[in-house]
């Protein structure tokens, strides 16, 4: 089969490499429909994920067609179209009964490589390097999906492919940002970044009932998404004094929950900016935090932050003073979609969730590498690419 293979920092590649087969009965083999791009690639594709090997296989995010199932298999069946959750659970350990399937105890088979860097190790992860298990990624004609009746869902009739494929990572970060998060009505919600995930986040806020959700972003096709699909406020942080323009929407107290959905390679305007790209370029630090910091800082007293973007590893200059004296509750976590996704797919198919918009870029597998070129750089206004095997 063909797949986009990860060839060293900033060099991909459409190669052949081996079908995959049956390794487990609980498995089972989709025949990719479409696949997207997302952010936390382009931390894979740079590099700052230490653990990728030339020839591992990118993409987490897909819709397909079950072509064949294990002996164990009793709830997926031959022919059926399913969009797969990013993350790998077995539905049968401690975290997977408490609803932390990314948490999962039985899904990375390197556990080590978590345990050394924070202690304990995460689930497995479909195309997310040798740090969530090394798997195959989405980015390919087929992929294996282990414990196939645990993350797989039946994509509604009414649901198309394009929309669906976003509720295997985007919508429901975006929703466990906002519901874990514990946005309520009345509440005011500040979003860190425009994306796919960005924009999840804003409408799952809205739909819980937030009474003003303000997005930060600075690119104008992404703001512009916001408005027309998503229904919330934008702020372009490059205008001037974000934190002073924060405290005047919200009546000089600050966002009741503020979520991050940037990630390690967030950007800012000044001097700051500079000094984490240096830092994090010499690897004197893994991550640019300044979505985070802004996020800690603008949070009213007693708020919440809530940390969805991807980070690998140390920060500098985090503020912890603020989070201490100002009570602030922070959360963060990989999404857990399997307790999501379902529901997630129902408001998709009633229109109370948008996805269609976030895909600016249709293209072929064999031309995947431009549109991650694409994605990286914002090249004409591309906020997802979309591939179809």
């Amino acid at each position: 089969m063909r797949a986009l293979c990860w060839q060293g920092p900033n060099k991909l590649g459409v190669e052949t490499v081996d079908d995959p087969s049956i390794l487990n009965p609980h498995d089972i083999i989709v025949k990719v429909t479409a696949t997207v791009t997302c952010g936390s690639d382009l931390h894979l594709l740079a590099g700052y994920v230490p653990f990728m090997r030339s020839g591992d296989i990118l993409g987490h995010e897909f819709v397909g067609e079950v072509v064949d199932i294990g002996s164990a298999v009793r709830q997926r069946q031959i022919g059926e179209r399913v969009v797969v959750c990013s993350f790998i659970a077995c539905g049968l350990c401690w975290p997977c009964s408490q609803g932390l399937w990314s948490l999962c105890d039985n899904t990375n088979p390197n556990p080590g490589i978590g345990e050394g860097m924070f202690g304990t190790s995460s689930g497995g992860c479909f195309g997310y390097s040798a740090l969530t298990g090394a798997y195959a990624g989405s980015h390919a004609q087929y992929v294996r999906v282990p414990f196939g009746d645990i993350g797989a869902f039946t994509i509604p009739d009414e649901v198309t492919d394009q929309q669906a494929v976003f509720a295997s990572d985007a919508v429901p970060t975006g929703w466990q940002g906002a519901f874990d998060g514990g946005v309520k009505p009345g509440d005011v919600v500040a979003v860190w970044g425009a994306g796919g995930v960005g924009q999840m986040a804003a409408r799952s806020a809205i739909l819980l009932g937030a009474e003003r959700v303000i997005v930060i972003d600075r690119l104008p096709e992404r703001l512009d998404q916001v408005t027309r699909f998503i229904g919330a406020e934008t702020l372009d942080f490059s205008g001037g004094d974000l934190q002073a323009r924060l405290r005047e929407l919200t009546g000089g107290r600050g966002p009741d929950v503020a979520i991050e959905a940037v990630g390690m390679e967030a950007h800012t305007a000044g001097l700051i900016q500079t000094y984490d790209k240096i830092k994090q370029a010499v690897r004197a630090q893994t991550d640019r935090p300044q979505a985070v910091r802004e996020a800690i800082i603008a949070a009213r007293k007693g708020g919440t932050v809530y940390v969805l973007g991807v980070f690998g590893g140390f920060v500098d200059k985090f503020p912890l003073g603020a989070v201490m004296n100002k009570g602030l509750t922070m959360r963060s976590g990989q999404q857990n979609g399997h307790k999501f996704i379902p529901m997630l797919l129902e408001r998709i198919s009633r229109g109370q969730i948008s996805t269609d918009h976030l895909v600016t870029h249709q293209m072929s597998l064999e031309q995947s590498p431009r549109g991650y070129e694409m994605f990286k750089n914002k090249e004409d206004g591309c906020v997802r690419a979309l591939f179809r095997p």
